[in-house]
């Protein structure tokens, strides 16, 4: 059991001593401890939540090695298959060489065999005549040897052809094997960040609830009259702080402006995290939260996608490709141009993922070439993530 499901199993809490005949020092002294404990819960729902968020970025990783892996058996098929038809071209070419130098052999044979030259000055009409006839032979011995030459040439093309088909056959094996493996190992990985995550997950609603009791008494301690109707006032206040934000995104997006993919707490960022790189951001929101595009662009792909489930491509103008993963749901087309702040799709916990979020990435070089930290992209055209990366 990990220290938080120990903490859980423990029913961790705490009961208001009885009044005493001196208020003051007590009423500190208790208002001291109930502080200390709402501090303490709170440690270890950050700790719940780093521990999501780690979990969200391995079973990532682990969609993004097997997706990965695809790819290079996708490629290594694709260069199978390119060899064996140039080894097809470069044998059709000898079987022509040897073809043509078979039918210039016959027509050597007949024209010039071993009494040709004799033959020829016999048969001549005189030294013009034999002149000629000895051209004739010379230019078949020169078309030979040509004829010759190209074989050799065409027999080298087709045993680099036979060689590259070979090697093409290795690496279609060695990718197939690897993509397995790989493919093998991110499955478990992916299993183990789902379980792991189920646990904690559990372990969070029950500090959260901890928390909650920990801070109505802490309010009863600084007299609020209904502990309660204070505490979920406070929450309201945040919910109405968080839909404000959301508001302003919204009314910008529907202006055209440039805004952040969604409205959420981002939970993880670019880079090399928990001993696996991350290539991208995750943002954290709830199912349903609208998703936009931050720039002007053209769908490349929308629909399902490896690892995520559910994703939409947008290439920009200068070529760099946004990815957003793991949607809900989504709301354009491959070959659609699409405006900067247009709703593309809406966040979701579809594919590979531990919870409902955003996977933010930007691709500079291609589709899943020299994939980017996000946040400069998104500072160069103005857009904020709040500071979380």
């Amino acid at each position: 059991m990990s220290a938080l499901g120990a903490v859980v199993a423990l029913g961790v809490s705490f009961s208001m001593p009885a009044a005493v005949a001196a208020p003051g020092a007590t009423a500190q002294s208790d208002r001291d401890a109930a502080a200390a404990e709402v501090e303490r819960i709170e440690l270890l729902v950050t700790e719940a939540e780093d521990d999501l968020a780690r979990f969200t970025v391995e079973a990532e990783a682990a969609a993004d090695a097997s997706r990965m892996a695809q790819a290079e058996l996708l490629a290594a098929e694709a260069e199978a298959v390119a060899a064996e038809a140039n080894l097809q071209a470069a044998t059709s070419a000898v079987d022509r060489e040897r073809a043509e130098i078979a039918n210039l052999g016959r027509e050597s044979y007949m024209e010039n065999d071993a009494f040709g030259t004799a033959a020829a000055f016999l048969d001549s009409q005189g030294p013009g005549d034999f002149l000629q006839r000895a051209s004739t032979l010379e230019l078949l011995a020169d078309d030979r040897t040509e004829q010759l030459t190209e074989f050799r040439v065409v027999q080298e093309e087709q045993s680099r052809a036979e060689q590259a088909a070979r090697d093409a056959v290795t690496q279609r094996e060695r990718a197939a094997g690897g993509a397995a493996e790989l493919e093998a190992a991110a499955n478990a990985r992916l299993t183990a960040a789902q379980d792991a995550y189920d646990d904690v997950i559990a372990e969070k609603a029950a500090l959260d609830r901890q928390l909650q009791q920990a801070e109505m008494e802490l309010l009863a301690l600084e007299g609020a009259a209904d502990p309660r109707a204070a505490w979920a006032a406070g929450v309201n206040a945040e919910n109405a702080e968080k839909d404000a934000v959301a508001a302003v995104n919204a009314a910008a997006a529907a202006s055209g402006r440039a805004v952040p993919p969604t409205t959420g707490r981002v939970t993880s960022c670019y880079g090399s995290r928990w001993g696996t790189m991350h290539y991208g951001v995750d943002i954290a929101a709830s199912i349903g939260t609208p998703i936009y595009t931050p720039e002007a662009g053209r769908v490349l792909q929308a629909g399902p996608a490896s690892g995520f489930g559910l994703a939409v491509y947008i290439q920009h103008a200068d070529g760099s490709i946004t990815v957003y993963g793991h949607i809900n749901a989504y709301f354009v087309s491959a070959g659609q141009q699409v405006a900067a702040g247009q709703q593309i799709a809406e966040v979701g916990n579809k594919g590979q993922s531990t919870g409902p979020h955003l996977h933010f990435e930007v691709h500079t070089g291609g589709l899943y070439a020299n994939r980017s930290n996000p946040v400069p992209w998104l500072a160069a055209r103005g857009v904020s993530l709040g500071g979380g990366c």
